[in-house]
């Protein structure tokens, strides 16, 4: 098996068309189908179903496209990796975060980290909670920050902060006389909340809270922004979940919010990092830095 019978797999499993794939791989159709049929001999599997609708994976397959996409993946990393340490880098930390678990002085800890040691490269990728833990198994990313602990076998998940929930509410509301809302008055009205395949963790959290209401919460919108929660919200769609700190980030003078008057309505952000292996000095250092960070904003009472 080469690379190229790879490429040629990829390109055609995400166009499923011989043409354009081939187009895009700058070769002629005959080469991509013969490369592809080397493939299939050699893994003794069938990739693709055609026919005259066209072509399309076989759930074989779709499997093995996605251990393909993580094979380029690592490649990539290691090119990367490579590139850098050439340029006189010692290394990367490459750091995937899910369910929106961006605290505001994270850009101000990555900043000193980066500036502490400007030969260690950091990047900071966005994905979904299962794009993560897929990541974190491969070794697509080093490190990561979600909303739960519930991330499977070898993964560790260490609490790092916790955020206080609130509900934000039109400015003329009737929950706005609580100065803290009981979570029962919740039952009564249409709620905005997230959409689980964008913040899968986070809405976890939130289900496990609105799961002590009596009846089945009346969920009318699920959105992927705060933003859009917010104009929901001040539209009078219904009533949304946000946190303390997110909130205050994205001030809106149409929207007001109130705490939660349960002691458990706080969110928790997780630091993820696969619980086997030897962990670099670059990664054992942040950790350190990361954890002195949150005791100092802990004992400031930030």
């Amino acid at each position: 098996m080469e690379l190229r019978h790879l490429r040629c797999f990829v390109a055609l499993a995400e166009e499923l068309h011989f043409t354009r794939a081939a187009a895009r791989l700058h070769i002629e159709q005959p080469p991509l189908s013969r490369a592809i049929k080397e493939l299939e001999d050699e893994l003794g599997v069938v990739l693709f179903d055609r026919d005259r609708r066209g072509t399309r994976l076989t759930a074989a397959g779709t499997a093995f496209l996605q251990d393909t996409r993580r094979l380029f993946s690592v490649l990539e990393q290691a090119r990367e990796n490579a590139k850098a340490i050439a340029a006189g880098s010692r290394g990367s930390l490459r750091i995937a975060v899910s369910d929106g678990a961006i605290d505001p002085w994270l850009s101000d800890f990555l900043a000193s980290c980066r500036a502490e040691e400007p030969d260690i490269e950091i990047r900071l990728i966005e994905v979904p909670l299962a794009e993560q833990l897929r990541g974190l198994r491969s070794g697509d990313f080093t490190i990561g920050f979600a909303h739960t602990a519930e991330v499977g076998d070898g993964i560790v998940a260490e609490p790092i902060w916790q955020d206080p929930l609130v509900i934000a509410v039109p400015v003329r509301h009737e929950l706005l006389v609580h100065k803290a809302v009981p979570l029962y008055e919740l039952g009564s009205h249409p709620l905005v909340l997230c959409d689980p395949q964008v913040c899968e963790g986070y809405c976890r959290e939130l289900a496990r809270l609105l799961h002590l209401l009596e009846h089945e919460p009346n969920v009318v919108e699920h959105v992927s922004s705060l933003e859009m929660m917010l104009t929901l919200v001040s539209a009078g769609f219904g009533v949304g979940f946000t946190t303390a700190t997110r909130v205050a980030i994205s001030p809106r003078p149409d929207v007001l919010t109130r705490p939660l008057a349960v002691d458990s309505a706080v969110i928790t952000t997780y630091l993820l990092r696969l619980g086997s292996g030897d962990v670099s000095a670059s990664l054992e250092r942040f950790i350190i830095r990361l954890r002195d960070l949150v005791r100092l904003r802990d004992s400031l009472g930030s």
